[in-house]
């Protein structure tokens, strides 16, 4: 029975899904009041809505497609419809235009140091032999490849050049009549040796041998020695004049490789790594909302629950709301974290959520707040039991494999865990799954190898595990990871280090609108933030939650884990109920000797 379900999941992937139609309906405004005449078409289709007086909409349309949404004057939206999507209220931003014949100066070099400590933060830097480069600067043509566009698994490096970049060759048997290798350290070039090397392959910008420069080192001959995985950044330098520097050698172009373990991070110069949050003037000012001011703002029925003196009030109270509230699974959850939490009434609590299964039992929203509030509390099992429902209810999302992956885990079942992670790489590599090289597929990547990292003996028995080696972590400090249930929420999550300053991830239509959309196109609501062993201190996490199109809350789940990647690495798991918008709120703190915060 078991293996016929594991299949009939399987299979599930590889079917389309069965159109689901239904009426979508919203209130579509400008952030204060309603917008007549916006027009909602669902993409490619034929099928058309128009905003009344109210704001208000409807419209017919399935999981899967994309509503688009335009007003003359407004930035147009396009929203991905999900198998939970009903409500949408839209909030449209007014058009920004570019004006005519106005020409903005500003400093048009920066020094070598403002290009160092902007590196990381700035994708078209790259460190060459002769210093850092920006492309947007140079006058000549740079073309660049970032490590979230290098897939995992790829490792040969002629065919990342061949793929990527137009116009470059690579051929095989050809060499330099004299393989030239040398190094240097400052802009003066010194040979080191020559050497007849012969039968290797080279790259060609068009019709010119090119040659590497990786990291300050420079090369006539193919790379091979090169790890696909451990590049940061790549940048292709085809003319003349970019190249004039390289002398005759840079004739035919040259490739620059940046790799992750030998591009340090900008630092002090008391040889500490710098801070990239502590290079603005960013300190945190505003007012900050702590739990307590937070909890003043409870529904009613929670505060009639928290006022009871007894189990037996406490019963009386829920049941009174019960039919009031009966369409509202935050209401259910509520509850049964107070009567679970507060009274430890377990199985009156555990009735709560069985009766409340007929209701939500087919909603994935839902069964993942509900499977977050579990694994607080540390019900593992439970936590396990309502993930597997929404595995069933969303095979084609990766981030059912993931939750169930690190489920298994809580639950000591590593050999499980290292199976789903396992079946979502094959998935990838079949092509019945996509990946999110930026994010999601790096987070997995990252969990699969601290699993083998920590888990090895469990995962492959002792006699394997010995012959197996396992790849060694690329981090180890403080990790936060952030999911949420409702893929429609807006937030901005703002990280205050020791020196009380502050760097903000906005996580909204209006400023990453693109990153919203790509979670949805590959189904994961999660986030991680690593914070490296640099400084040590208090670091405030604080949110400002701006809704999800709905009038519901949104449950954000928050894992940290201390010493990340070592033996004594250990995990707390925080869950909170987000309802109150546009007030900053600290969400918790972290003791932690760190000091970078990188996503």
């Amino acid at each position: 029975m078991k293996k016929f379900l594991t299949l009939l999941l399987f299979f599930s992937i590889l079917s389309p899904s069965i159109s689901q139609e239904r009426w979508i309906s919203g209130i579509i405004t400008d952030g204060y009041a309603p917008l007549e005449n916006v027009q909602v078409q669902v993409v490619n289709q034929a099928l058309v809505s128009v905003s009344d007086e109210d704001g208000r909409y409807s419209i017919n349309a399935s999981p899967g497609d994309k509503l688009f949404y335009a007003s003359d004057g407004m930035e147009p939206l396009q929203i991905r419809v999900e198998d939970v999507t009903r409500t949408l209220n839209i909030d449209m931003f007014p058009k920004v235009e570019k004006l005519d014949n106005v020409t903005v100066t500003g400093k048009r070099n920066r020094s070598q140091k403002e290009l160092e400590l902007a590196y990381f933060d700035n994708p078209n830097i790259i460190k060459t032999a002769f210093g850092y480069l920006d492309k947007t600067r140079a006058s000549y043509s740079v073309r660049m490849l970032n490590s979230n566009q290098i897939l995992p698994g790829e490792y040969d490096l002629a065919n990342v050049l061949r793929g990527r970049f137009a116009g470059v060759s690579v051929r095989a048997g050809l060499g330099f009549s004299r393989g030239i290798s040398f190094s240097n350290t400052s802009a003066d070039v010194g040979f080191q040796g020559l050497t007849g090397v012969g039968g290797q392959r080279a790259v060609f910008i068009r019709s010119g041998r090119a040659i590497f420069d990786i990291d300050g080192q420079i090369f006539t001959d193919f790379p091979d020695f090169i790890d696909v995985q451990n590049i940061e950044r790549i940048a292709v330098i085809a003319s003349a004049a970019g190249a004039t520097k390289y002398g005759f050698l840079g004739r035919g172009g040259v490739i620059v490789i940046n790799t992750k373990t030998g591009t340090a991070l900008p630092k002090d110069k008391n040889g500490l790594v710098l801070d990239r949050m502590r290079l603005r003037d960013n300190y945190l000012q505003e007012k900050v909302l702590t739990s307590h001011e937070v909890d003043r703002n409870a529904p009613t029925y929670l505060k009639e629950l928290q006022s009871s003196n007894s189990f037996t009030s406490a019963k009386e109270s829920f049941e009174a709301n019960a039919k009031k509230y009966s369409s509202s699974y935050s209401f259910v959850l509520d509850s049964y974290q107070f009567f679970h939490d507060v009274l430890n009434e377990v199985d009156y609590a555990d009735d709560i959520i069985e009766k409340a299964f007929f209701t939500f039992g087919n909603n994935p929203i839902y069964l993942k707040a509900l499977s977050y509030i579990y694994e607080e509390q540390g019900r593992h099992e439970k936590a396990n039991e309502a993930l597997k429902d929404v595995f069933i209810l969303r095979p084609n999302y990766a981030q059912s494999y993931r939750d169930l992956a690190n489920s298994s885990r809580n639950l000591r079942d590593s050999r499980r865990s290292a199976e789903l992670h396992t079946r979502y790489l094959h998935l990838l590599d079949e092509g019945f799954m996509q990946a999110d090289t930026s994010t999601f597929t790096t987070l997995m990547n990252r969990e699969f190898d601290n699993l083998l990292t920590l888990e090895k003996t469990d995962v492959m028995g002792q006699s394997r595990s010995r012959k197996v080696k396992v790849k060694e972590p690329n981090f180890e400090g403080t990790r936060l990871v952030f999911e949420w249930n409702d893929s429609e929420a807006e937030f901005e999550l703002q990280f205050v280090n020791p020196d009380n300053q502050f760097y903000t991830w906005k996580h909204t239509l209006r400023d990453n609108p693109e990153v919203i959309q790509k979670e949805k196109d590959f189904g994961y609501s999660c986030s991680e933030y690593l914070i490296d062993q640099s400084l040590s201190g208090t670091w405030k996490i604080n949110m400002n939650y701006l809704g999800n199109k709905s009038l519901t809350p949104t449950y954000l789940k928050a894992s940290i884990y201390y010493n990340y990647g070592s033996k004594s690495q250990r995990k707390e798991v925080k869950v909170f109920k987000l309802g109150i918008k546009d007030v900053n709120q600290e969400l918790f703190r972290v003791q932690s000797v760190a000091a970078n915060v990188s996503r």
